[in-house]
Parts: structure tokens; C-alpha cells; sequence
């Protein structure tokens, strides 16, 4: 299920970030994130949706709720058969793109998927879209892609050209490959490797030594650097955690090219080729995968979409109406007042045993000393279970993922 695109909320993400009590350059640097985030950041959401479901335990009954980004994960939690998802998120383009994302599993078939969604920079999907895909969305949906971009292209296009290529994190991975270029380095290397051990080489030998060239570290100091990485001013003192920045960076791709084989790990294939691999054996989100689809399209009536502050969702739900919650990292962006609202409402909807799932850009929990201890002691902070799904993570951006269990 979805909701149209309608009213007016295009302050509400300026509402989530905008800092009142920050400094007038602080401010500046967050209304300049405000607008960067108004388009589309995530073609791919970056947090592990395996990893997600080992972490929350889904069961036939769980009813999640979930911050919807580039829509994988919510498709992906459908393979674990809950009985239902609420998927919600600020950003016009990533209801819209949801929109898209729900289509295609509903109404192509697997290969059609896979060439539309997975492959997505093929010349004839713009036909496929028009075929089979714009007469089943909603006006404004249909409006947003066919609408034009800052150069004037039809959104649209973006899946003949890659559309992974696009949006902020995008042309971060982008800008991040032409800086790799520019030191004789070629990010899809690594993808050749033919062992672990191999990739660890390929990155202390080639990868490492840029990070300590004085560009990349100058660069590195500038929040505004890490806009494509959907990071905001906020977020960015967090994410340092007192190290260096270019030096932080450098520890999360190392996790990212070392810790898992690039083989089973889409996410290097996105960091280090820009897409998803094209071969029949490449790794992709369980959403994608042949044997997945046809569970994925059953459930797809199970999702709820929402263009809304999360939040506000949860405020106008019922008492104990979800179990599972999945923050993503939005409550980096959250001043101690968010937090509290945010809690109180997932404490009053919280049915007994609910689990809450986020990451943070630091590793420790960001919760205590910042929301009400008479909130937080209601809440069992599973410390093995966090530290498992964060090694766990193959998407290695994030420095921390955290577990709380609701005691009722």
C-alpha cells in the first residue's frame, strides 16, 4: 500500500535538521544539508538488511515500522514473513522512488526486475517504465520521474544510465573514485580478489596510502564533504569521535574491502564499481534475488508508505501496536528534545518484547544521558546482540548498531 505525494511538506526535513540552538554558521551549514537532502540521496539503502533481520528476530507476527531511504530493506524484511511493515520517510524522491521500487517487484518479471532495478543503465528500461510501470503509479510519482533534473534530464533516465550513479551518495562514490583515480588507483580492483587475504593487500597496498595525501585529509575536515554520504553537520562531530576524520573514513573502508569476501557483499560492489555486479552469481539485496521475488510480491500489499516525520507516525498509532523499530541513524540528526519524543512514543507503541533497531556514526550508543532515565530504564540495551550485528554489517559506514528489547 501507498499514499500519494500530496500537501505541502517541504519543510519537513528542514524541521528535522535545522538545529535552534546552534551557532549562525552551524545553521547556515545545515539548511545547505537541508536542501542537499531534498532530492535524492540513497538509490540504495546502506545498512544491512541481513544483518537487520538476525538482529530484530522477525516473526509472523511482527508488525515493524521503519524509515523507508532507497526502499530495499523494508522489500527485504518481506522474505522474513512479518505480518506487516510501516515504511516512512521524510525526502519527496524516496517515497517516490519506494513508488517505483514496488511496482517493478509487483507487475515485472524477475529479469525485467533485475535489468530495471539491478543492472538499472540499460537504454530500454525508459519503455519498460512507460509499458509497464507508469500506468500503475500514482500522479505524483509519475510526475517526479518524468519531471526533469537540475540539467534537465528526465528523472527517469537515471535507469538507463546507472542509477546508482545518481543522488548524493552517488556522486560521492563518484567524486571518491575520480580522487582514487587521480592517485593511479582503481576502486574495482578489489573486486577481482580471489580470497580475503588478497583484498587486505589490495587495500593496504593501494587503498591506504591515499587516505594520508594532504588533500584527502584537508578535505576530509570540511562537514560539508560528507553531505554525500547523507552525513549532516550534526552528525559529523559524532562520526569523528575526536580521531581525524580522514582517518575514521579510512578505518570504515577498510572494514567495508577486508572483513567480508567481496563476492558476498553488494555493498562493495557498489563502493568500488558503482552498481550492482552483472554477472548471474554477483550478491544482491535479498529483495532482488530470483528465489526471493515471488515471496516479495505476495507480501508487497503488507507495506504501508508513508511521507511523514516518524515520529509524528507513531504519535497517531495506537498503544502496543509495533514490535520492531528500525531508526537507521537518524537519530544522529536528534537534538536531547527529539530523542525524548521520539522515545516516549516508541515506549507508549511499544508492544512487550519490542525491539528497537538503529546505528550510530560513533560506536557507543548515543541514548543514555540524553533521554529520560524513567524512558530508558524501561528498555534492556542488549550489548552481545549489538556488538554481533555490527560486526555483522556489511555496508561498514556506521560505527556502531544497537539493540534495545522493550521490558513492558
Amino acid at each position: 500500500m501507498t499514499s500519494p505525494l500530496s500537501g505541502n511538506r517541504s519543510n519537513l526535513i528542514e524541521n528535522a535538521v535545522v538545529r535552534d540552538e546552534a551557532s549562525r554558521k552551524s545553521k547556515l551549514l545545515d539548511k545547505a544539508f537541508a536542501m542537499a537532502f531534498k532530492g535524492l540521496v540513497y538509490a540504495q539503502i546502506w545498512e544491512d538488511p541481513v544483518a537487520d533481520m538476525a538482529a530484530m528476530e522477525i516473526t509472523p507476527d511482527s508488525r515493524i515500522i521503519t524509515i523507508a531511504s532507497g526502499g530495499c530493506n523494508a522489500l527485504s524484511y518481506l522474505t522474513a514473513d512479518p505480518a506487516g511493515i510501516t515504511v516512512v520517510d521524510l525526502n519527496t524522491a524516496h517515497i517516490a522512488l519506494n513508488n517505483l521500487k514496488h511496482a517493478a517487484v509487483r507487475h515485472l518479471s524477475h529479469a525485467e526486475v533485475r535489468r530495471f532495478i539491478a543492472e538499472a543503465d540499460r537504454a530500454e528500461n525508459v519503455a519498460l517504465y512507460r509499458e509497464k510501470l507508469a500506468p500503475h503509479l500514482d500522479e505524483a510519482t509519475r510526475r517526479y520521474w518524468e519531471g526533469r533534473d537540475l540539467v534537465g534530464r528526465r528523472r527517469i533516465g537515471a535507469f538507463t544510465r546507472g542509477v546508482y550513479r545518481h543522488g548524493l551518495l552517488g556522486g560521492f562514490i563518484g567524486a571518491a573514485h575520480v580522487i582514487a583515480k587521480l592517485h593511479k588507483v582503481n576502486p574495482a580492483e578489489i573486486l577481482d580478489a580471489a580470497s580475503m587475504e588478497e583484498q587486505r593487500r589490495i587495500f593496504d597496498e593501494r587503498f591506504a596510502p591515499v587516505f594520508e595525501r594532504r588533500f584527502v585529509r584537508w578535505l576530509a575536515k570540511h562537514p560539508a564533504s560528507l553531505f554525500g554520504l547523507g552525513i549532516p553537520p550534526a552528525q559529523y562531530d559524532a562520526l569523528a569521535g575526536g580521531q581525524s576524520m580522514a582517518d575514521v573514513l579510512r578505518g570504515r573502508l577498510e572494514k567495508l574491502a577486508c572483513h567480508f569476501p567481496v563476492n558476498d557483499n553488494y555493498f562493495a560492489w557498489q563502493a568500488f564499481s558503482r552498481g550492482y555486479g552483472k554477472g548471474t552469481e554477483a550478491p544482491l539485496p535479498p529483495y532482488l534475488q530470483e528465489a526471493n521475488l515471488p515471496l516479495v510480491r505476495d507480501r508487497l500489499d503488507r507495506l504501508d508508505l508513508r511521507h511523514a516525520n516518524f515520529t509524528h507516525v507513531l504519535a497517531a498509532a495506537d498503544n502496543a501496536s509495533y514490535d520492531r523499530y528500525v531508526l537507521l541513524d537518524a537519530q544522529d540528526w536528534m537534538t536531547d528534545a527529539q530523542l525524548t519524543e521520539l522515545w516516549t512514543e516508541i515506549t507508549r507503541t511499544a508492544k512487550p518484547g519490542a525491539r528497537v533497531l538503529f546505528r550510530t556514526a560513533a560506536e557507543p550508543s548515543l541514548l543514555p544521558g540524553r533521554v529520560p532515565d524513567a524512558i530508558l530504564d524501561r528498555w534492556d540495551y542488549r550489548v552481545e546482540q549489538s556488538q554481533t550485528a555490527t560486526l555483522a554489517d556489511r555496508s561498514s559506514i556506521y560505527g556502531g548498531v544497537h539493540l534495545y528489547v522493550f521490558k513492558g
